[in-house]
């Protein structure tokens, strides 16, 4: 079986999947894309004086501020989750959760760490992803007026949602010499490009969201660990931000890599 035989049975596999959960894909993306949020909101509540006295203690802003800090966070992202899956002003709910990332990244320094910033940054991409598809193309301030096409803000969201969403990729790169590892690395860094790029968008983001979540269950298993064991807070925080990344690829997948993409280029060659 030659190359083009084996890429054509993928996509046709690909197109078969997207047939059968074509009515379920967008709401398990997005109940994907806000799981890190939905967690981190209900951990501020059973954790909220850990949570407060380490934001007094780093920033010694008081406990009236580090509660403000705390209550923000837990009604911040808890309500948007709500509006996010009931899709009531979705738009108004990503600028929140935003909001929150930007809050979250200053307050715990997330700034300073690149593996952690980079990561914020891909759940970033992936609320632009859902901005973009909650955003309706006919509904704006001059509708009825034509427009070029690839002016549309939308696209371009899809655009730059694509782009953040690969740095969560750069951080599982592994610069190791054992044989798994530059596959992995070779494997991994192709399929981000294509996603980047947007071509053969559909299949790449599907392989990478199997690749991602068979990665995120064998080395987050954040439910082996005991509860009491810092390891579990740890473990727990990166599986949910995972699925968070996994949420975006699957709307990538659900809606196609918009205008400004490769794939859609092919379309007019």
């Amino acid at each position: 079986m030659g190359h083009n035989d084996i890429m054509n049975t993928a996509e046709d596999f690909a197109d078969q999947f997207l047939r059968v959960t074509k009515q379920y894909l967008p709401h398990v993306a997005r109940l994907c894309l806000i799981s890190t949020f939905l967690e981190d909101g209900i951990r501020m509540w059973f954790q909220w004086s850990e949570q407060r006295d380490y934001i007094d203690g780093t920033w010694n802003c008081g406990y009236f501020l580090a509660s403000i800090f705390v209550i923000l966070n837990l009604f911040g992202q808890l309500s948007g989750c709500i509006l996010v899956l009931s899709r009531n002003f979705v738009q108004y709910a990503c600028f929140g959760l935003f909001g929150i990332i930007a809050l979250q990244t200053i307050a715990y320094s997330i700034l300073w760490d690149l593996k952690f910033l980079m990561r914020n940054l891909a759940l970033g991409g992936g609320l632009l992803l859902l901005l973009a598809e909650s955003r309706s193309e006919g509904k704006s301030m001059f509708a009825g007026v034509p427009t070029m096409r690839e002016s549309s803000p939308k696209q371009y969201m899809q655009l730059g949602g694509r782009v953040l969403l690969v740095l969560m990729f750069m951080t599982l790169l592994h610069f190791d010499m054992n044989f798994f590892s530059i596959l992995q690395n070779i494997v991994g860094t192709a399929l981000i490009i294509l996603v980047a790029i947007g071509f053969k968008t559909k299949l790449a983001a599907l392989t990478l969201v199997i690749w991602l979540f068979g990665i995120n269950i064998y080395f987050n298993a954040f439910w082996t660990v005991p509860a009491y064991k810092p390891m579990h807070d740890f473990l727990k925080y990166d599986f949910f931000q995972t699925m968070s990344v996994i949420g975006g690829l699957l709307l990538v997948v659900a809606l196609g890599p918009g205008g400004v993409s490769m794939d859609e280029k092919k379309k007019e060659w």
